[in-house]
């Protein structure tokens, strides 16, 4: 038995649900209740220090007439789609994971657009002490691996890997998953409280700086090129405000895109002034690391696979039955008119 999983009641619990049948009254009733909000007003939640792609967007005047309202900042990808599915927001973004057990509920949300990924610049590593004795997979067994929340995304590439490298589901069992805040994740790895450390992004940049740590792996390594999280939008607002869907989806798409084409160093800068403008006491020196969203189809098009993948891990591991989930019913690109004359690149899903 693996404790510290999320299951079903566990998911249900972290909305203040109980049932599927509240999931859907809660989702419907709070997702309807706008009442005072503009229809060209989009509620979101934002991340300290980051600018997300659909914050980008509105920046570059992508949202044909659209303005963001930010209510907050999240504490993880499934709360986010949490507040989307209940109305508290327009939209939220997690894992794809997430998201298939968001639709295994039966919460009326439905995926419009991918937001993040995984590429040669953007990459989750897994990290051990430079003189560590782990150096296999098999070698975790009985160990502490750190990561910023269970049952997302670094759970589900941890699983892979142990999978790839011929674990047995009772031998991965044994591998203990424990959540910390990702600014702790380091320290402890250097301290000797936890074995593995799961870092991304700018903390992973900073800690390679400090020296005396090496990977195991990484997500790119394990499964090449990929887009790992979407945006939801609840299907009440979609049904309600189909116009401002299409522009919100197709605005974000086109700022992917621009983010993609235009030199890093530009990028950048942009994002900094962003977040300046905004004066929410905020530090901009983690942007300086930023490299890409990592998302892997031009405009952020979902590709059907990109959920189906998480939605076998999540049927092994025993969190969502096999006939709960019609994939075709999670995600939705007919919203982003963006993709329409956009160029599909080569895809790298070699792993390598």
């Amino acid at each position: 038995m693996r404790p510290r999983h999320f299951r079903r009641r566990e998911f249900l619990a972290l909305t203040g649900l109980t049932t599927l049948a509240a999931t859907t009254a809660v989702g419907c009733g709070r997702a309807s209740g706008r009442e005072g909000v503009p229809a060209d007003t989009i509620r979101h939640q934002g991340w300290a220090g980051t600018v997300t792609p659909a914050e980008l967007a509105a920046d570059l005047g992508y949202l044909d007439g659209l303005s963001l309202k930010w209510v907050g900042n999240t504490t993880s990808g499934p709360q986010d789609i949490q507040a989307a599915a209940a109305g508290d927001t327009d939209f939220g973004g997690a894992f794809n994971g997430a998201v298939v057990k968001m639709a295994a509920a039966k919460a009326p949300v439905k995926a419009v657009i991918s937001y993040y990924g995984v590429d040669k610049e953007r990459f989750s590593g897994f990290y051990v002490r430079e003189n560590s004795p782990l150096r296999t997979a098999r070698d975790l067994i009985g160990k502490r691996v750190a990561m910023n929340t269970l049952g997302a995304h670094a759970e589900a590439v941890l699983d892979t890997y142990l999978q790839r490298e011929g674990l047995s589901p009772e031998e991965a069992d044994q591998v203990e998953r424990i959540a910390l805040p990702p600014v702790n994740t380091e320290q402890s790895l250097r301290q000797g409280h936890i074995d593995v450390a799961v870092l991304g992004d700018i903390l992973r940049d900073k800690a390679l700086e400090h020296g005396g740590i090496r990977a195991l792996t990484d997500d790119h390594r394990l499964l090449g090129t990929f887009s790992a999280g979407t945006y939801v939008m609840a299907e009440r607002y979609l049904e309600q405000h189909p116009r401002e869907a299409r522009a919100f989806v197709t605005g974000v798409g086109r700022a992917l895109d621009w983010s993609r084409r235009t030199p890093r160093e530009e990028v950048v800068d942009r994002m900094v002034r962003v977040v300046r403008r905004r004066n929410r006491s905020e530090d901009t020196a983690p942007l300086r690391y930023w490299r890409s969203y990592g998302v892997a189809d031009p405009t952020g098009r979902i590709a059907p696979d990109e959920l189906s993948v998480w939605a076998r891990w999540l049927e092994r591991r025993g969190d969502i039955k096999a006939d709960r989930v019609h994939l075709p019913d999670v995600y939705t690109n007919r919203f982003n008119k963006a993709h329409a004359d956009a160029p599909k690149p080569a895809r790298d899903r070699s792993g390598s």
